[in-house]
């Protein structure tokens, strides 16, 4: 008898693309499904495209708690010995579930993953398919996870106990809650493999993601994954020269990311990069930059980039000041000849 794959949907306000993930979940070649839809006190008309499917699907809704509340109620009353977790946005191709089902069971392993896509959305109304991101096999996948190495959720197939044994989604977490989910996963010993194929689509709209919504809520919660994954590789003894460097990479583009908007907080994760990896050297495409580490090191170099950025961005403010008040003088000599 075929194990029973349950299919986890959270959705919040997802009208009008929730349609087309359920759809894609009907449309499998593997029978043995459940449908899971957990609404979180959607306000618009979410729960009515829920109710219209009736037996299909399992449902409930609930008070808005966040998506990962969500994930984790799904998970609970869930039956299936395969977990497949699909946002209420997002949809998988007819071939996804028989194609990981089949490699789970040929390899034994506990979670599998392929490749994906995005589909991006104009203000039009128009859209596009993106090129396939191959995602491709990692060497270690923890150091991947740890260097910022990422796949699309829905791209994933879980065993049961995987998921059991990872303690679930963070529901303090309003970001990276993926990244922490996996490696968490991880973390607790499951058996990862990559399947060549893409099967997932990953809606994308504009140029709208949750670090360019709320930055500073992006980077604390990239911040906060990466101290719990530090912290329990300290607590098992298991934080190696390579773990250490992988942890100090993505710190390092935190920092990066930081720059743009608060010098302090770079300043505090370029201190937890050196930390991890004294050695560190950053890997610019910047032929200049990569020329003057090699000579005064990579804190010296970061202090000069910086001073040239900040140099830039006078320069660039000046620039535009300068057109501004070309373009009022000009206004001005316009209206005065009227």
């Amino acid at each position: 008898m075929p194990k029973l794959v349950s299919i986890i949907i959270p959705c919040f306000n997802a009208e009008k693309w929730l349609r087309e993930a359920i759809d894609s979940c009907l449309q499998q070649t593997y029978p043995h499904i459940e449908i899971i839809v957990i609404d979180d006190g959607s306000t618009d008309n979410s729960l009515e495209i829920i109710k219209s499917y009736g037996d299909k699907l399992i449902w409930k809704s609930l008070p808005h708690q966040g998506g990962n509340h969500v994930r984790n109620y799904g998970f609970q009353i869930s039956k299936g010995e395969y977990i497949q977790y699909l946002d209420a946005d997002d949809y998988i191709l007819p071939e996804k579930i028989a194609r990981q089902v089949s490699y789970l069971e040929t390899t034994g392993a506990d979670v599998v993953y392929g490749d994906w896509r995005h589909q991006y959305h104009n203000g039009d109304g128009t859209s596009f398919l993106g090129p396939i991101e191959i995602a491709a096999t990692q060497a270690d996948i923890l150091e991947s996870l740890l260097a910022n190495w990422w796949t699309a959720v829905a791209s994933l197939l879980y065993r049961r106990s995987a998921i059991e044994n990872s303690g679930g989604w963070d529901e303090s977490l309003s970001a990276a809650q993926d990244r922490d989910f996996f490696l968490s996963v991880v973390m607790n010993r499951a058996k990862v493999v990559y399947q060549p194929g893409c099967y997932s689509v990953y809606r994308r709209y504009g140029n709208v993601t949750v670090s360019t919504c709320s930055k500073s809520r992006w980077i604390e919660c990239q911040n906060l994954v990466l101290q719990k994954a530090q912290n329990k590789l300290i607590q098992s003894n298991q934080l190696t020269i390579k773990y250490r460097c992988a942890l100090a990479l993505s710190y390092f583009e935190l920092a990066r990311e930081s720059l743009k908007f608060d010098y302090g907080m770079y300043l505090q994760f370029l201190e937890k990069t050196l930390i991890l990896s004294p050695d560190f050297k950053h890997n610019s495409q910047r032929t200049a930059y990569n020329l003057i580490q090699n000579v005064f090191g990579f804190r010296h170099t970061e202090r000069i980039f910086f001073i040239m950025l900040f140099i830039k961005n006078i320069i660039s403010s000046l620039n535009q000041y300068l057109l501004n008040t070309k373009s009022k003088i000009q206004c001005n000599i316009i209206v005065s000849r009227k």
